[in-house]
């Protein structure tokens, strides 16, 4: 199969319509062809007019670990080109960067799901390109965790940059639809542009989303690999508790814990609340150590969460309420246990992480009530997915 930025590459009529164009790319590490070769450097070497670069989140060198950790501008060292961090001073293109290009090219590997911020980065691209008369040329790439959808709707009024618009948590949907959906919703005026993938079957074992035969490279620096890809729109929620998420081991995002629970009677109480809700993917204690952030050089009781190997079933699996299972655990097993973590998230300083994360309060507090049923969580995040496969259905390129 073929990748957009391969697709560009190997049509001569697609690079004819940017000659004498300015070009900006929007990219980080993972930005590679077929044969591991930076987007940048293919671009360049095929006569393409690179005028200007931009980085997302954690950067266009992918070096910078947590949230909130901002980039700089720089110049690039080869091609002398200027460099814009759209997640630094600015999360937004400024009037002054858009000048810099008349064709943006979008080369991003994203992970699906709505809170990697990835997503809401092409929307402000997109305003921004509407509001300057720039076109955008998406290079579409795969969605690791494949077409499935899970979680409630992000509700009105808690938009963020880790929350774009009314989507779910999971929603199954490459960067190129995405984009699609965006123009659709918020009415924006703009020269948009796929370039689609060839051959990408996102329902397809054994990758079901991701392609086996190419490399996993990291799109920021704790996506370490697909399992934590298909882990993610669950794990994610860790950001906003006090157990580790794993930052500071070589697995971060694939396992929670912390040094005052007992990993083996959590996975046992999770099995006796919603054993349902476990079917998919295989939940393994472990001992961990981080060597940065929370639990800092703290032995932890822990939890992996396997999203692979003989007991994975990518249809069954539903890391959102794996995740949310195993905090009703906690719960039930520490009723006073300080789950929730109070900190800014993500330019956020006036709510919880945990609402923010999820776009409103729903799940935090089915969480807290002990009297809240598995069932009640389904009926409300049944109904959001349900609405979401409707709304997603006219965009779906593949």
């Amino acid at each position: 199969m073929k990748f957009g930025i391969d697709r560009l590459l190997a049509d001569p009529s697609l690079l004819a319509e940017l000659d004498g164009r300015r070009v900006a790319l929007l990219a980080h590490p993972a930005s590679l062809t077929a044969d591991l070769t930076h987007s940048l450097d293919a671009l360049v070497a095929a006569g393409v007019g690179i005028s200007a670069m931009f980085g997302p989140q954690h950067g266009v060198r992918g070096d910078l670990q947590d949230n909130m950790m901002e980039s700089p501008d720089f110049t690039d060292p080869v091609y002398g080109v200027p460099v814009f961090s759209l997640y630094g001073e600015v999360r937004r293109p400024t009037g002054q960067s858009m000048q810099t290009f008349d064709v943006m090219l979008v080369d991003l590997q994203d992970v699906g799901c709505r809170i990697y911020t990835f997503v809401t980065t092409l929307l402000y691209v997109l305003e921004a390109a509407a509001q300057h008369g720039k076109s955008v040329w998406l290079l579409d790439r795969p969605n690791p965790a494949g077409r499935p959808v899970e979680g409630t709707t992000l509700v009105p009024g808690w938009e963020s940059f880790v929350g774009a618009g009314p989507m779910p948590m999971r929603h199954g949907m490459t960067l190129g639809e995405m984009g699609g959906w965006f123009i659709d919703r918020f009415k924006l005026n703009v020269d948009y542009r796929v370039i689609a993938m060839d051959g990408w079957a996102p329902d397809a074992a054994p990758g079901f989303g991701w392609p086996v035969e190419r490399p996993w490279i990291n799109p920021s620096p704790n996506a370490a690999n697909v399992n934590m890809a298909r882990a993610y729109a669950g794990t994610v929620m860790l950001e906003g508790t006090t157990l580790s998420e794993g930052r500071g081991t070589t697995r971060a995002l694939e396992l929670f814990g912390a040094p005052d629970i007992d990993a083996r009677a959590v996975i046992a109480q999770m099995g006796r609340i919603a054993p349902h809700w476990l079917t998919g993917c295989t939940l393994r204690d472990i001992w961990f150590q981080p060597t940065f952030h929370k639990h800092v050089g703290q032995l932890c009781a822990g939890v992996f969460i396997h999203a692979e190997g003989p007991g994975y079933d990518h249809a069954a699996f539903r890391p959102w309420r794996v995740q949310a299972l195993a905090f009703k655990a906690i719960r039930a097993l520490y009723p006073d246990y300080p789950l929730w973590r109070d900190f800014p998230y993500e330019y956020v300083f006036d709510r919880l992480a945990i609402d923010v994360i999820n776009g409103g309060t729903a799940l935090r507090e089915w969480v807290d009530d002990a009297g809240a049923v598995p069932g009640d969580l389904d009926a409300l995040a049944g109904a959001d997915e349900a609405a979401w496969e409707d709304i997603r259905r006219p965009f779906l390129l593949y």
